[in-house]
């Protein structure tokens, strides 16, 4: 789920936190601008969500074990799609790390597409590759992810019930003074975070320094990680004092563009929390997300950005 978010000018934090920044007094068209841009993108979220293959499609999930592993709707299959495809659509075979596709006893379904051709016993490729593999069968998507050193079928229906009664996201007001112009400490070499996830698991990925700005008179640093070697942008992955009340528990994404002078060299770096969104664990139980690394888990409350989906 990866995003590009462009962020804008400065800004000082008010109230719960206080930095230094700010728009031009001289120029109001500056802070009209940003909240344009901001609900515009607010907006395409939303859209993008509600897409026909967006996170609240989402209808299973199951993790493969080494050998054969069978899905369909018949209750004794290794990955079950309830009430949404034939009894025995295909066995995913599992070795060492190589994947492939073999027909069920009865053979493939008529209906069941692989990368857009009929079906056929056939290697598969997982979602961290340039072009994974997409099952398709009506409205039915089936993908093979790779999460650490496990993987998993994600299934994915245009006709969930999640997507079909999407309802909306709730945000907070656009705020400029919850737009932060934070330095930036780079870590030479990087630090590699232990990121904690809802599977119990834990992931590790490099962290190329330190978001750090003002709150409430103390010194506060977030950590944000790079999520492949060639990301344009850092993910900070944070929870903050409005989770027990108003925004998801588990903590709210931000992605930002890089520092002013790149991950390796002192500069500022421009965190706006008016962006920060909720991870796809709040609106499916289907989703494979990173937890907040302790080091994020603000005791100060950020209100701004996205709240509770469910209440």
């Amino acid at each position: 789920m990866k995003r590009k978010f462009p962020l804008g000018a400065a800004l000082v934090l008010a109230g719960a936190l206080a930095f230094a920044g700010g728009f031009d007094s001289k120029n109001s068209d500056d802070e009209s601008s940003w909240q344009r841009d901001l609900l515009a993108w607010r907006a395409e979220r939303a859209t993008n969500l509600q897409a026909p293959e967006g996170w609240l499609s989402l209808i299973a999930l199951g993790w493969l074990k080494e050998g054969d592993n069978s899905f369909g709707s018949a209750e004794d299959s290794r990955v079950q799609i309830a009430g949404k495809v034939p009894a025995h659509v295909g066995v995913v075979r599992l070795e060492k790390g190589a994947l492939r596709l073999l027909a069920p006893a009865g053979g493939f379904p008529k209906d069941l597409l692989v990368d857009g051709e009929s079906a056929k016993e056939q290697a598969l490729v997982a979602d961290d590759a340039d072009k994974p593999s997409k099952l398709t069968m009506g409205t039915v998507t089936v993908i093979v992810i790779h999460r650490d050193d496990r993987y998993a079928l994600r299934v994915k229906d245009q006709q969930a019930a999640t997507r079909v009664g999407f309802h909306g996201l709730r945000w907070y007001a656009p705020n400029a003074a919850y737009r932060v112009h934070a330095r930036w400490i780079p870590y030479n070499p990087p630090k590699v975070l232990d990121i904690p996830t809802v599977l119990g698991t834990t992931t590790h990925l490099p962290a190329p320094g330190a978001a750090e700005f003002t709150v409430d008179g103390q010194v506060v640093r977030l950590e944000p990680v790079l999520e492949d070697p060639k990301a344009t942008d850092l993910f900070f992955i944070l929870r903050d004092a409005t989770s027990k009340s108003t925004t998801y528990g588990a903590g709210r994404f931000l992605y930002t563009e890089l520092p002013d002078h790149g991950v390796n060299q002192p500069g500022e770096v421009w965190l706006d929390f008016n962006r920060l969104v909720n991870p796809p664990c709040a609106f499916t139980a289907y989703a494979t997300c990173p937890l907040p690394p302790p080091q994020n888990r603000l005791g100060v409350a950020i209100p701004a950005g996205e709240q509770r989906y469910h209440d």
